[in-house]
Formats: C-alpha cells, sequence, structure tokens
C-alpha cells in the first residue's frame, strides 16, 4: 500500500468514516478521510533513514472578528524542538471559524486583508447558517472555508522554508475571542 504514496514514510494507512466507522459501500457517497499513522512508533525507517512524526500543539488566544496573529515565530520555535533536520511542517487550527494563510505581516497588508473578507463575505448580511444555529456567524464559516485551516511549508537545517516577507498567520472569523489550539505535525529526518 505504501507505493500509492511515495512520499510518505512506511505507514498504516487508515480508512476513517467522520461518523460510524462501517465497511464502505459501493456508490457511499458519505465522505472518507484518508489519514496515516506511523507503524507501531514515531520512529520508521526508508531507505535506511530514520523518519519521525512529531506533533507539537500551541495555544493561541485571539480577539476574534478577523483578528490576525502572526504564528511563524511560534512554528519555527517548534520545527526547532522538535530535534528534525529537514521535513514537513503542517500547520493546521482545529474548528470552522478560523484559518492559515501565509501573508506579509505588516498593518497595512493585515488591514487590507480584513476588509476584503468584509466586503466580500459582510458579517451584516443574513446567512442561512443563523437560521439554523442562531448565532450570527455564518460568514465566520464562509471566511474560514475559504482559506482553509491547514498549511504545509517545509524545512531544512531546521529553519523554515518561508520567503523573506512570508509570515504564517491565524485569522480567527469567530464573532468572539477564542482560545484557539493550533497544531504543528512535523515529518522528517
Amino acid at each position: 500500500m505504501d507505493s500509492l504514496f511515495p512520499f510518505l514514510p512506511p505507514t498504516v494507512i487508515v480508512v476513517r468514516r467522520k461518523l460510524g466507522g462501517r465497511g464502505i459501500k459501493a456508490g457511499d457517497a458519505r465522505p472518507l478521510f484518508l489519514g496515516w499513522e506511523p507503524a507501531n512508533s514515531s520512529k520508521v525507517q526508508r531507505n535506511g533513514v530514520p523518519q519521525m512524526v512529531i506533533t507539537d500543539r500551541l495555544t493561541i488566544q485571539t480577539n476574534g472578528n478577523n483578528h490576525v496573529v502572526d504564528l511563524t515565530e511560534r512554528v519555527a520555535e517548534a520545527v526547532a524542538r522538535s530535534g528534525l533536520k529537514a521535513g514537513i511542517a503542517t500547520v493546521f487550527v482545529p474548528g470552522s471559524t478560523a484559518g492559515l494563510t501565509t501573508m506579509e505581516f505588516e498593518p497595512g497588508a493585515v488591514e487590507d486583508l480584513q476588509r476584503w473578507f468584509e466586503e466580500m463575505i459582510p458579517a451584516t448580511r443574513e446567512y442561512r447558517h443563523h437560521l439554523r444555529w442562531g448565532d450570527r456567524n455564518g460568514h465566520s464559516h464562509l471566511r474560514a472555508s475559504l482559506i482553509g485551516p491547514s498549511l504545509t511549508i517545509p524545512f531544512q537545517d531546521r529553519q523554515l522554508l518561508l520567503g523573506t516577507w512570508q509570515q504564517i498567520v491565524l485569522v480567527d472569523f469567530d464573532i468572539r475571542p477564542r482560545r484557539r489550539e493550533i497544531i504543528v505535525q512535523m515529518i522528517g529526518e
């Protein structure tokens, strides 16, 4: 099975359903979640070179309402702390009202991004989501879905391979302050 995923170290491929975990049937349109877990430990070999998977968690306090937070230094520290020399870091925010992207983190660009989201997906508009839950954050879910919950960044010599003016940012679109968990999962050698 590993030959289907040559870019991953030898793994156990795990196929899960979001709910239930029952078998797959022909024509079944429910979503599948394909993930991977290291075989027997977090240290495996590929072509005789040890590969490791390390997961770190960061906690960030946000103000909500398009709050943009620079995570670059904290992600770089997680990579340095991992002990891995080279590989990739996946940064992920659980939840459906926040997202991750890269940008030049400076006040003008941050304000432009916030204004763009407000113009494209205004908070004051009525959303069908409001009818279902009554929480008035339909715009938050739509905005988050545009930028997505994760990024993958390569690293070498324990340094993130970002551009000079490129920072990793969390954008919290929810309508209230939140304590967000950020997962940084690194695979490398």
